[in-house]
């Protein structure tokens, strides 16, 4: 199932990003008075549900409510046009 996938090379802006991305799950999604919190996280589906509701507000509302797929495939197409656009 792996196959074929690459590694990231850690470089500081992947890490920013990771670290950047890990610090507002942790703020704006499980944190106590969160509003993705419908209760105490008792099982694996209690944070499945809650970081799926957050990723679909939180996230996905920059993708254009395009596929996440396409939106990937149009941002490298720029990358390697020498077009990168950043954030919207």
């Amino acid at each position: 199932m792996l196959a074929g996938l690459k590694p990231s090379i850690g470089s500081v802006v992947d890490n920013g990003l990771a670290e950047t991305t890990i610090g507002l799950y942790k703020t704006e999604c499980v944190r106590e008075g969160s509003p993705f919190r419908t209760g105490p996280i008792d099982t694996l589906a209690d944070l499945e549900n809650m970081t799926s509701a957050w990723v679909s507000s939180r996230l996905m509302h920059r993708l254009g409510r395009r596929p996440p797929a396409e939106a990937e495939a149009e941002y490298y197409a720029r990358l390697h046009a020498g077009k990168h656009t950043g954030h919207r």
